[in-house]
């Protein structure tokens, strides 16, 4: 029995996998929607559109899919849907701090399901300003390790406006101001090297760490907001330190 109930674990997480990736490349398709029905569909002189992409691509959504947003949000198929940006705001168990930004054509929809899943795990939904507060909008470039060195990248984007690179385990991480995002990214273009993402996101300015349990509530909040379809970005200042970092994952391998 034991290899079977094995099996049908590892059946039931590749279905939930497969899911999550199917809901990633629907908001990936999305932004791409939206950056083109903003700024125009020609990603040459829409860097938000050009970003969007790029980042859909390194996902592997398939280019088909990439095409057809850019056509629906450039209006050039006579389709679309038109998509409100709505954040939210809460606190998972344990006092740490979550923004949820939603992009949504049914508002009703949208908050009924951030506060479900909110209420569901733990959290609680709290009132406009009172969590936005801890967070600021900054230009965030994500880059692999492989052959560039932090100092090395360092060397490249600083005149461009970086501002800090933090090392994330897998990948660096770039800061800048959210305006300067387009030319960290376009110096790091010039300089042949290869990055995953560049947008403008939330970063905490302060974290609150957790322990084991904490983590766990935390993260379960998270991966259901994640879950609705409205929600395309959650941000929170959870700071996981590395000794329960390290429980998860043994948890996570068991």
């Amino acid at each position: 029995m034991a290899g079977h109930s094995k099996w049908a674990t590892t059946k039931h997480k590749k279905a939930a996998l497969d899911a999550k990736r199917g809901k990633l490349f629907a908001k990936l398709v999305k932004n791409i929607e939206v950056a083109a029905r903003m700024g125009g569909p020609d990603p040459a002189g829409n860097p938000t559109l050009f970003d969007a992409i790029q980042k859909a691509k390194k996902t592997s959504v398939p280019n088909d899919n990439i095409d057809r947003a850019v056509k629906r949000g450039g209006g050039l198929d006579g389709g679309g849907v038109d998509y409100e940006t709505l954040m939210y705001e809460g606190y998972a168990p344990g006092g740490v701090a979550v923004l949820v930004e939603c992009l949504t054509d049914n508002k009703n929809r949208a908050v009924s399901e951030v506060r479900l899943a909110f209420n569901r795990n733990g959290g609680n939904m709290a009132d406009s300003g009172s969590v936005a507060y801890l967070f600021e909008r900054k230009g965030v470039v994500t880059v692999t390790k492989g052959e560039h060195s932090e100092d090395d990248l360092l060397e490249v984007v600083l005149d461009a406006g970086a501002e800090e690179i933090n090392d994330e385990g897998e990948a660096f991480e770039i800061l800048s101001e959210a305006t300067d995002v387009v030319a960290v990214r376009t110096a790091l273009q010039e300089a042949g090297v290869d990055y995953d993402s560049a947008e403008a996101q939330f970063v905490p300015t302060m974290r609150t760490p957790v322990d084991l349990d904490g983590a766990h509530k935390a993260l379960r909040l998270i991966e259901a907001l994640e879950d609705s379809d409205d929600v395309q970005n959650v941000y929170s200042n959870l700071d996981i330190p590395d000794d329960v970092a390290a429980q998860l994952a043994d948890a996570d391998e068991e």
